[in-house]
């Protein structure tokens, strides 16, 4: 299907979006009349423990109910203790068939800035960097005269830099987005195409979400590690952390188990349109990772338990800022949501067809990851924003509200409506980049 320009949609590609609730869209009738019937049915559900902390059927029923509303394929993974549940529900190829699983590998988009903040935080408990020290003093090739001496190191990994994203350099054109599927970008042209955009703020200013920060994250690691941010996050952070399928991809092709992750575009690709095949290095250590959901519960659980940093930088990461039209707050890459059942900490991510969720309580013990293969499937209303009411998110809101605060009898003590569970679906925006129209 061509893709049209001519119309300027907006469409926000990865990380930490609003993601499920701001910048989606629901299934056209072409799109639903797509999914095959045998999409019902097959909740799949491994079990760890017989653990009363997790009720393992209301789980089941409220992943099953989110494919029921129309989710393509999910997998989820839920822990409290040392009890354990994945799940999973739905296709994970709407041709095919084929049933998701829970084990499937997953594109987790801009989970990959807390992985990357972990590696920066654990050269500054080496003396290697300095957290307060000017980005110029390290980077001053990229980043020279006043920005480079006044933005700090800190202020990349808490975006309050002020710099621009890149995005709307890589993806001038809805064509650009398909156009891109096989490109591979260099990490030092997409940190100067977003230091030539737009400031959105001045440094120190404000939170301004912009995956030119953790670009900037990656080369510094470059710099003074002297190894490929990849190569030293994989073994200084995934391996510490014992993830066995968490990965950064060598090609646009996955290795492992995975769905296919189609892509609505409010409307603009129907039926939704395969991405799992695609180029992340426009992203790179800011958003192309690869994982599962039980890797994701163990690397926070390992984060916030302190094997992956020292206590000093572990409350460095904590120290979080305001975030933009949201009450969630950001730290060095990771965000803190506060519900009446606690604090929880994590981050989320999204790219072409894949949304990811991964969140744990502050002590790491009760977690829930939750993926999924269908994007921007909402709605536009009359401002051109997305009706977050649809059968699907409305699903989805209760899975996670299971999953975290959830009891046998239902909606937890103490809930309001002003800090309800679903509060955690409002996280900082992607830069918007065009969207194709049908």
């Amino acid at each position: 299907m061509p893709v049209a320009s001519t119309h300027r949609r907006r469409m926000r590609l990865a990380g930490t979006a609003t993601a499920a609730l701001l910048t989606l869209t629901v299934p056209t009738a072409a799109s639903a009349a797509a999914s095959p019937s045998t999409f019902a049915g097959n909740a799949a559900t491994a079990r760890a423990s017989d653990r009363s902390g997790i009720d393992r059927a209301a789980l089941e029923r409220t992943l099953k109910a989110f494919h029921d509303a129309g989710m393509y394929g999910a997998y989820s993974a839920v822990r409290d203790g040392t009890a354990a549940w994945q799940g999973a529900s739905g296709v994970a190829d709407v041709d095919t068939g084929r049933p998701t699983t829970p084990q499937m590998e997953h594109r987790i988009g801009s989970i990959t800035k807390t992985f990357t903040a972990v590696g920066v935080l654990q050269q500054v408990g080496k003396g290697h960097i300095e957290l307060d020290a000017p980005i110029g003093r390290y980077l001053p090739d990229l980043v020279p005269g006043e920005r480079g001496s006044t933005i700090t190191v800190r202020m990349l990994l808490n975006h309050t830099s002020g710099i621009g994203d890149y995005g709307e350099a890589i993806f001038p054109t809805g064509d650009s987005v398909e156009g891109n599927r096989f490109h591979q970008f260099d990490p030092r042209e997409l940190a100067r195409l977003g230091l030539k955009a737009e400031p959105l703020g001045k440094p120190g200013q404000a939170h301004h979400y912009s995956n030119t920060n953790f670009v900037l994250g990656g080369l510094l690691l470059q710099k003074v590690t002297g190894k490929s941010p990849e190569a030293y996050v994989t073994e200084h952070v995934i391996r510490k952390a014992g993830l066995r399928h968490t990965y950064f991809p060598r090609s646009a092709y996955l290795t492992g188990p995975h769905a296919k992750m189609y892509e609505a575009a409010h409307g603009g690709f129907n039926p939704p349109r395969d991405f799992s095949v695609y180029n992340m290095s426009w992203v790179g250590t800011a958003g192309s990772l690869v994982s599962t959901m039980a890797d994701l519960n163990r690397f926070y659980r390992a984060l916030l338990g302190g094997e992956l940093l020292a206590p000093t930088q572990l409350r460095q990461m904590k120290i979080t800022v305001p975030t933009e039209n949201s009450t969630l707050r950001y730290g060095l890459g990771l965000l803190r949501w506060h519900l009446p059942c606690g604090d929880f900490w994590g981050h989320n991510g999204l790219v072409l067809g894949a949304m990811t969720w991964s969140v744990s309580s502050a002590d790491g013990q009760r977690q829930m990851s939750l993926g999924f293969n269908l994007t921007r499937y909402q709605k536009l209303d009359g401002n051109g924003l997305p009706d977050a009411s649809g059968p699907i998110d409305t699903a989805m809101r209760a899975h996670i509200e299971q999953a975290l605060c959830g009891t046998t009898a239902g909606r937890p003590p103490g809930l309001t409506d002003t800090n309800p569970p679903h509060s955690l679906l409002v996280a900082p925006q992607e830069p918007p980049l065009p969207a194709p129209r049908r």
